[in-house]
């Protein structure tokens, strides 16, 4: 009996082994934690059952509707407002689907439920996900669609650069998800990215928050052992 445990938690370990070096294999891929917990802190969000869910966005309506949106909606200033302070980003006109994307689930309160859920100091700040389950509702409310990738030649991943994430398996087109982002904290750029990722936008004050932001404490997943929330604001 001594021996048949010793082995099944060997396996175990080796199992907790091959899955961290998953969650590592693509940095930049959509969020990888998983669990049932949920966080005592949650955020308000203006999220309603009310909205027709014919007028929003779905898998089969995303350019189209996104396209109809950005010309109702054309702000490009948001700030994220969070303990640390305030970050305000300039999302760029020439990757018109995923700035409208962006102004859409700003408007509809999606990122005032989310968190800043990876660390890497010296590299990436990732957000727009959380163990709230708000958020899961929200991504279900909205299909989970995606977006086709927005690639310019002087569209950047240098310094305070803001990208989407995207899923890494069978994305041959390198297709953003809408949910989650990152900024750019290598003060040298992560240029090696370009033609990866989409970067739609950029800080344009704040920068001493972002910095603040990769030097908060991460757990062994990257995962900030102190809440960072956001609170999105569309300016103009």
């Amino acid at each position: 009996m001594r021996n048949l445990s010793i082995l099944i938690t060997l396996f175990f370990v080796l199992s907790g082994c091959e899955k961290a070096q998953k969650v590592q294999k693509h940095p930049l891929g959509t969020i990888k934690k998983e669990t049932t917990a949920v966080k005592e802190k949650k955020r308000a969000s203006t999220f309603t059952k009310e909205k027709n869910e014919e007028e929003t966005i779905s898998r089969k309506t995303t350019v189209e509707f996104l396209t109809a949106f950005g010309k109702e909606n054309p702000e490009t200033q948001v700030i994220f407002k969070t303990r640390l302070g305030d970050i305000k980003v300039r999302l760029y006109k020439d990757t018109p689907l995923h700035r409208s994307s962006f102004i859409f689930l700003a408007k509809e309160g999606y990122f005032n439920t989310v968190t800043v859920h990876r660390i890497v100091e010296g590299f990436v700040v990732q957000g727009g996900n959380s163990e709230n389950p708000l958020t899961r509702r929200m991504r279900k409310k909205f299909d989970s669609y995606n977006l086709p990738a927005e690639f310019r030649e002087n569209r950047k991943h240098k310094y305070g650069a803001l990208a989407a994430a995207r899923n890494w398996e069978n994305n041959p087109n390198k297709r953003s998800t809408p949910f989650e982002f990152y900024f750019v904290v290598d003060k040298k750029g992560a240029f090696h990215l370009d033609g990866e990722h989409t970067v739609y936008g950029e800080v344009i004050s704040g920068f001493n928050v972002l910095d603040k932001m990769s030097k908060e404490p991460v757990d062994t997943q990257e995962w900030p052992k102190n809440d960072i929330f956001f609170e999105v604001e569309v300016l103009k």
